[in-house]
């Protein structure tokens, strides 16, 4: 690609990833941009990122589809299982996001994601510095796909890999 041509991903199209946890489809990487990755991502009913947080990485996520409770702000207390009754000090809490709801998580803030419903959830992610996320995804998703419950210990080693501490667990159904 030269420094005159674009990219153009149409609907339905990119590299996909995916386990029973996650679909994730690849539509810009860091061979395309230096700015981001960006990705979108069907978070099945019942998965729960965990509440986490990076030194460096700065991140975009945009509903667009479904629900999903979402926080983005650091609590008075990090309490080590349930991020959802977390608050911050200035009374903020965990919002339920529907579609068009835009969140962005500077570096050093933590932040999760759940899907509490019956139904699939589709968001739009975009991270920046490229390509550290599209490589955590691919690790991540080879972790989820052998079935069972998640291997909390291999995850916890990938995440501390990828400028991700890891502050609550991962969960699926």
């Amino acid at each position: 690609m030269t420094a005159t041509e674009g990219l153009l991903v149409p609907p339905g199209q990119g590299r996909v990833v995916e386990t029973p946890a996650q679909h994730v489809t690849f539509k810009v990487t860091g061979s395309h941009s230096r700015m981001a990755s960006t990705f979108e991502v069907l978070v099945p009913p019942g998965f729960d990122v965990g509440a986490h947080v990076h030194t460096r990485s700065e991140e975009l996520f945009y509903v667009l589809e479904g629900e999903l409770d979402v926080l983005a702000f650091e609590p008075r207390v990090r309490t080590p299982d349930n991020w959802r009754t977390w608050e911050s000090s200035s009374g903020n809490q965990v919002v339920r996001a529907t579609p068009g709801t835009v969140i962005v998580v500077p570096p050093g803030c933590p932040h999760a994601f759940a899907n509490p419903t019956d139904a699939p959830a589709k968001m739009f992610f975009q991270s920046s510095p490229p390509p550290d996320h599209e490589r955590y995804f691919e690790e991540l998703l080879e972790i989820l796909g052998n079935g069972g419950p998640p291997d909390h210990a291999a995850i916890e080693e990938l995440r501390r890999r990828y400028d991700i501490e890891q502050l609550t667990p991962l969960r699926h159904r």
